[in-house]
């Protein structure tokens, strides 16, 4: 049974938007930040379906929600609705978390510093000066792109199976940035699978987004896919001797910065990682 959660006339709300949205591990990782907090915050998930984001922002605004945290098919549709956008949903036309700034509602982004800020803090990892491969080219590959590049990476390499995405996603790591094959991997210090090649798939035969023989020693290979957290791709760089990091780092960071913009409470991140698993 699940412990009773104090709830008052004082109590802040934050939701997650999205469909489905019934697979979402937000409400366990966010409420566990607020919990440990002490905060009197509850976070929930509402299923929203397609076409009902710009209602739902203003369903923040008239129940006076204390955020939102946006996911899939919503990120780029509540931009119209906000009165505000940093710089990072701009570029990449997509917003994850929206917070109050005064009397605005603000969209941000913070899936790529969520990343940054997994490798460093819990990886020990900095990305400046490192020659990094980035597999995919949707939402959270462009995110990735652009972080490593803001984070001072000296080649980001964009592979993908669709050229053209490829290359919108690496113009938005600038000069640093360039559309590659996928035996480009061979030549980084950093690999980040940002597919979905892996996800849902267990035992010998799971899919891996990486042809065996690329991966190698030395190498730092995350795996954003957190479901299972062992996936082909990881067993593949261990048996490589690469040191491989799973997907929960992100969704854990990403998450840590939304409530600290909702709060302005750093929260506890290993609890909120220990909710996650």
């Amino acid at each position: 049974m699940a412990d009773a959660v104090d709830l008052r006339g004082t109590t802040r709300v934050a939701a997650v938007i999205g469909s489905p949205i019934s697979h979402s591990r937000s409400p366990s990782i966010v409420n566990a930040a607020f919990a440990a907090a002490g905060l009197d915050w509850a976070f929930v998930a509402f299923d929203v379906g397609a076409g009902r984001a710009e209602a739902a922002v203003a369903a923040m605004r008239s129940l006076g929600l204390g955020g939102l945290s946006v996911t899939m098919p919503h990120k780029e549709a509540v931009l119209p609705a906000l009165d505000r956008v940093s710089d990072a949903a701009v570029a990449l036309r997509a917003v994850n978390c929206i917070a109050w700034e005064g009397d605005e509602l603000v969209g941000h982004n913070t899936d790529g510093d969520g990343l940054l800020r997994s490798l460093r803090l819990d990886a020990g990892v900095e990305v400046d000066g490192r020659r990094c491969a980035v597999l995919g080219a949707g939402g959270a590959a462009r995110s990735v792109v652009r972080a490593l590049a803001i984070g001072g990476a000296e080649r980001v390499a964009v592979v993908n199976r669709t050229e053209a995405r490829a290359r919108e996603a690496a113009a938005l790591g600038g000069a640093v940035a360039e559309v590659a094959e996928v035996a480009v991997v061979a030549e980084a210090d950093l690999v980040v699978n940002a597919t979905s090649v892996g996800m849902g798939e267990r035992g010998p035969d799971a899919p891996s987004p990486v042809p065996e023989g690329l991966l190698h020693d030395g190498q730092v290979v995350v795996d954003l896919v957190y479901t299972p957290l062992e996936t082909a791709l990881l067993r593949q760089a261990e048996r490589a001797g690469a040191r491989g990091i799973d997907g929960l780092g992100m969704l854990v960071h990403q998450a840590a910065l939304a409530v600290e913009r909702w709060t302005g409470v750093a929260p506890d991140v290993a609890a909120m990682r220990d909710a996650a698993r």
